[in-house]
């Protein structure tokens, strides 16, 4: 069990950090240069899912934060068991990700709209004085940061029916655009570890 309350607690360090300072120090839309053109820091928000996928409304946005609470809770228990068990280590590593990744994400849904002020295309973010935050309790938005356009295409006549999320609203053909953050990285690779090395495991 300490194994994977360190994982938890070394994700969600990482995680927070990084979106406090973002949040701080980045106008929504900013973005900054880390290597070349194909790993850009570049701040947005989203209401929704992990990648900047929406779920759509105030109703769509509470039912979706609090069936991450369920989720992360349902989680947590078969983390708990996982480790009673003393199943192998790989299947605690994958699950331990996958929980500090949601309950990061919840982390921003949850509290973030109490504790900071709005971020704009023209003015920083402050911390919230006097319960002035930009939303209330599980209306927060979650801070995304992390940008890989590694292949660019200059824009294609692209047939309409083919979704925005291929060749976007510009026409461009853009090969990685999900903005993400740690929180959906730390999801993405225990999903994967699961699927690829852990599945004999699960029983």
């Amino acid at each position: 069990m300490k194994k994977s309350i360190a994982i938890i607690l070394l994700v969600l360090i990482l995680d927070q950090v990084f979106k406090v300072w973002v949040k701080l120090n980045f106008t929504l839309g900013e973005e900054i240069s880390v290597m070349g053109d194909w790993f850009m820091l570049y701040f947005t928000e989203n209401n929704g899912m992990a990648f900047g996928m929406q779920f759509g409304g105030e109703w769509g946005k509470l039912s979706l934060s609090i069936f991450r609470i369920l989720a992360i809770t349902a989680i947590g228990v078969y983390l708990y068991m996982l480790s009673r068990r003393k199943k192998n280590f790989g299947l605690i590593f994958s699950v331990s990700l996958i929980f500090a990744g949601a309950l990061g994400n919840i982390i921003d849904s949850a509290v973030y709209g109490l504790i900071f002020t709005q971020s704009t295309y023209h003015s920083l973010a402050e911390v919230a004085s006097n319960g002035n935050g930009y939303a209330s309790f599980l209306h927060g938005r979650v801070v995304d940061m992390l940008y890989f356009p590694i292949i660019q295409l200059k824009q294609m006549n692209a047939p309409a029916w083919i979704p925005d999320f291929i060749f976007g609203s510009d026409g461009r053909f853009i090969f990685f655009r999900p903005i993400f953050n740690i929180a959906d990285s730390a999801i993405t690779i225990g999903v994967f570890w699961l699927i690829l090395f852990e599945r004999k495991n699960l029983q």
